[in-house]
């Protein structure tokens, strides 16, 4: 008995010596021995690392299908000249009156026709317009009190209307002979086009050949003495001078 004491108190002292004062010395000594579990597990690691890999056949058919092929967006366009591309026709200008103007410098300007008269000869500015427009040919005709811009200043307006339209018809009368403003109608007129013959028609009514203005001498005028009122001969002046522009 003595023996043992003696050994316990031997092993007492030991683990103090080797676990420090601050260390439970009431601890089980099952604390000493080993982990099993954790040596199974590292045995599994070391084991893993000592395999070598094992390699996969790859098949020719396989590595040739994992290689990506580029889209259609990602080629590059073919070298050479590129297909041709017809041209696509010009946009074909439709007229007022439903008249088809493809190569035509007819539809350059806005109207065919600029009616100037006096206020006194509104009604027959009028009548003459109406048969322009109601002619087969479909006449384009700018009728001041009719088409002018409202608010627009007037001598903008008749500049503006004799520079969108390709004849001027001068409606000479007494009355126009009396306005001013029909002179100067007359006279911006001619500036307009001082040499294109047929642009500038004079429609004489209900004067003498003595009465006609000084500064039209040199064109010829249509005379309105007859059953028409001269309305045939103007429409067929206007007609031929468009015609030169097709």
């Amino acid at each position: 008995m003595r023996k043992w004491r003696h050994r316990l108190t031997c092993l007492w002292s030991y683990r103090k010596q080797v676990a420090g004062p601050q260390s439970n010395l009431c601890a089980p000594l099952q604390s000493v021995v080993p982990d099993h579990s954790a040596l199974r597990s590292s045995d599994w690691f070391r084991q893993a690392l000592s395999r070598k890999p094992t390699k996969t056949p790859v098949s020719p058919e396989s590595s040739r299908s994992d290689i990506s092929q580029p889209s259609s967006s990602d080629r590059p366009p073919p070298l050479g000249p590129s297909p041709a591309v017809s041209p696509s026709p010009p946009p074909t200008h439709v007229g007022a009156h439903g008249g088809s103007s493809s190569g035509s410098g007819r539809w350059s300007k806005d109207y065919d026709v600029c009616v100037c008269h006096s206020e006194e000869d509104l009604v027959a500015a009028q009548e003459l317009v109406s048969y322009l427009e109601g002619s087969a040919a479909g006449l384009r005709c700018f009728l001041q009190l009719r088409d002018a811009t409202p608010g627009g200043a007037i001598v903008s307006e008749l500049y503006q209307a004799l520079s969108s339209s390709h004849c001027r018809v001068l409606l000479i009368t007494q009355g126009f002979l009396r306005d001013p403003w029909c002179r100067y109608q007359m006279l911006q007129a001619l500036s307009e086009a001082p040499g294109a013959e047929g642009r500038t028609i004079p429609l004489m009514s209900g004067l003498p050949r003595a009465a006609y203005p000084a500064e039209l001498r040199f064109m010829y005028f249509v005379d309105g003495w007859g059953p028409d009122g001269g309305f045939r001969q103007v429409k067929e002046a206007v007609t031929r001078y468009l015609q030169t522009l097709s």
